[in-house]
């Protein structure tokens, strides 16, 4: 599906970008982490048939050899499904979850039916590990005890990619890093600038970049344009230059860093950006700012849960 915001012109190109890197690589070298695309009955161009996207036994077979064919490779290291194939809420900015919203009228597919078509991926070498994105604890661990149980029939989630940042952590933190623990599940955090906002690019409102994305893409994660995580970035942003760093230096150090992070998803759309995402890697924040960080977050705990509420 990506790149994001998804459009059926568009769909497929990181892929193709990917393939382009890979060429003259040697394959083993790189690690290479997919998704199959989650519930969502408006994207019709992306199936053969023209359905909605679900996961399904059927769709995710065809996203794995569709995604094999645009990589030009001939196996995922790494296949996540994007997200639940179930009402959750708490999604993208979406209203927490309450029974009342459950739906009698989608028939969702059963974790049995997802973990047995990967299974099959895994099981034909097309694939070598799944995970699981935008999950719950209540989704992690239902999987995990599935392939605990029947290890025969499915395959262990290996790691979940969630969003994880300054201005999002009480989702993974108060529930989900117990759950993942203890079924060894691994952290791999998306959006640990949250959309652009921690990189200060967005404060002065005299002079927004016409190409960033929150710009280029009007309402696209607009959960991130609420004032509190604007006062809450800029409050991160003056640790960082007190420590001598960039906004962006000290979010993705941060991230990088915690004892829960496996690995963290990185984001550029220019050589200069992802030069000082990967030089972020070397830099470890010391006691002095991680306290004055403990200090803004208690302040501004999750503001994105603040947006639409």
């Amino acid at each position: 599906m990506y790149p994001v915001p998804t459009k059926a012109e568009t769909q497929g190109a990181t892929d193709a970008a990917v393939n382009k890197f890979l060429k003259g690589r040697n394959r083993e070298d790189v690690i290479l982490a997919t998704k199959v695309s989650g519930r969502a009955p408006h994207m019709t161009w992306m199936r053969d048939d023209g359905s909605g996207v679900e996961v399904s036994r059927s769709q995710i077979l065809e996203s794995v050899d569709k995604s094999l064919q645009r990589l030009g490779t001939d196996h995922i290291d790494l296949l996540q499904i994007h997200f639940p194939d179930r009402y959750t809420g708490g999604l993208f900015g979406q209203p927490d979850f309450l029974p009342s919203k459950l739906s009698t009228e989608i028939e969702y597919n059963s974790f049995e039916e997802q973990l047995s078509a990967l299974n099959e991926v895994v099981e034909a070498g097309k694939v070598r590990y799944i995970g699981v994105s935008n999950e719950t604890p209540f989704g992690v661990c239902s999987m995990a005890e599935l392939a605990k149980h029947s290890p025969d029939l499915y395959p262990r989630i290996a790691s979940i990619q969630n969003s994880y940042s300054l201005l999002v952590r009480k989702d993974y933190e108060a529930g989900l890093a117990e759950a993942c623990h203890y079924h060894d599940v691994a952290l791999l955090p998306y959006s640990p600038l949250a959309s652009g906002i921690l990189t200060g690019k967005y404060r002065d409102k005299s002079n927004l970049p016409t190409e960033a994305r929150l710009n280029k893409f009007p309402g696209f994660m607009d959960r991130y344009l609420d004032s509190l995580n604007e006062e809450a970035a800029n409050a991160y942003g003056d640790i960082a230059k007190e420590a001598g760093m960039t906004s962006t230096q000290l979010a993705l150090s941060w991230c990088y860093h915690r004892e829960l992070v496996a690995s963290t998803i990185i984001g550029a759309t220019t050589i200069k950006q992802l030069n000082e995402n990967i030089k972020s890697y070397d830099i470890r924040l010391d006691d002095d700012v991680l306290e004055k960080i403990t200090k803004v977050y208690k302040k501004y705990t999750d503001p994105t849960k603040a947006y639409g509420a």
